[in-house]
């Protein structure tokens, strides 16, 4: 009898080692049905959940009409596509859409933590109608290399109170509040670029975390014929955004920053700039209660480390007394 269990439990066990082995580490997707599926939805299906290895999702060139959400019981997962230009996940949600709200409009949620996304764009195309959010993430640990992201009103949503977000070398457009929400995120040499006169951010930091966003050697353009643009608005209270060693274009308000006509905004929300250029980098008109960043200051915001560490204090011990 004990002889007869232990074989069945080596049979289990060998039965759940091919199970995992069956599981891809390389998964591709074309839409012409040379890979190994032609949805991005079908392969994050394939992925196994809370898995202790890297996936990675290879995505050939096209425009994947895909609403997707990326859940929290992934991790590890890397989604590259082919080509930042060409390689395209669109959806069309706007808030009006049966009083949708803003944030079911996303095209891409993502859920999950330690994943990144490379070579893609992510689009709403949507009329402007509205807000329509291209990317939400609620995740920590997020990171987009050369990645578009395309959009009118609230194109990314950074939830998360204390999740943290990198983007390196991306472009971002939008139209109004286009960068918005809680999480802490670090813009590395990107371009902002404004599609019309109105606010590039509107961060919602919560008032006990120390980094909001911070833009380091970023690029600030527009479209022809806008001129009148800010570099952000708090959404929250508290909220902080940081330039760094930005190129700012003649768009740029004198002012910089608005209140959002909250007047009290202007005793807590941590706005400020650092060694910027350019046209719209002129400090003379800035508003009188933006930060000055002191050298001390600007050093901090631009140690990732740093930066992320600030961000994800906690001390469980602590939370049971």
């Amino acid at each position: 009898m004990k002889t007869r269990i232990i074989s069945l439990l080596l049979i289990l066990i060998a039965g759940l080692q091919a199970s995992a082995a069956d599981y891809k580490r390389t998964i591709s997707v074309n839409q012409n049905g040379t890979g190994d599926f032609t949805t991005i939805a079908e392969a994050l299906e394939a992925v196994r959940a809370y898995m202790d290895y890297d996936v990675t999702i290879n995505i050939a060139n096209g425009v994947y009409k895909e609403k997707l959400i990326i859940p929290s019981w992934l991790r590890n997962v890397k989604f590259i596509g082919e080509n930042a230009d060409s390689t395209i996940i669109t959806y069309d949600h706007h808030a009006n859409i049966d009083k949708m709200g803003t944030f079911r409009t996303y095209t891409v949620r993502v859920d999950a933590c330690d994943v990144l996304f490379e070579n893609l764009t992510i689009e709403n195309d949507a009329p402007q109608l509205g807000q329509a959010v291209a990317l939400h993430t609620e995740g920590d640990k997020i990171r987009f290399v050369n990645c578009r992201f395309l959009g009118n009103q609230d194109t990314i949503f950074t939830g998360g109170d204390r999740a943290r977000l990198y983007f390196d070398h991306c472009y971002i457009e939008g139209t109004t509040d286009f960068i918005f929400g809680p999480a802490t995120a670090y813009f590395k040499d990107c371009e902002i670029f404004s599609k019309r006169d109105s606010y590039i951010t509107a961060a919602s930091t919560p008032g006990d975390v120390r980094f909001g966003y911070i833009f380091d050697n970023c690029k600030l353009t527009a479209a022809d014929g806008v001129t009148k643009v800010y570099l952000g608005r708090p959404w929250r209270p508290y909220a902080h955004t940081v330039f760094i060693n930005c190129d700012m274009g003649s768009h740029i308000r004198p002012e910089g920053w608005h209140n959002w006509s909250k007047p009290e905004n202007e005793r807590t929300a941590r706005y400020g700039e650092y060694g910027s250029r350019g046209p719209g980098a002129a400090q003379e008109g800035r508003v009188k209660w933006a930060m000055k960043v002191s050298d001390s200051d600007a050093a901090a915001c631009l140690d990732p480390v740093e930066v992320f560490a600030q961000a994800s204090g906690w001390n469980p011990v602590a939370d049971d007394k």
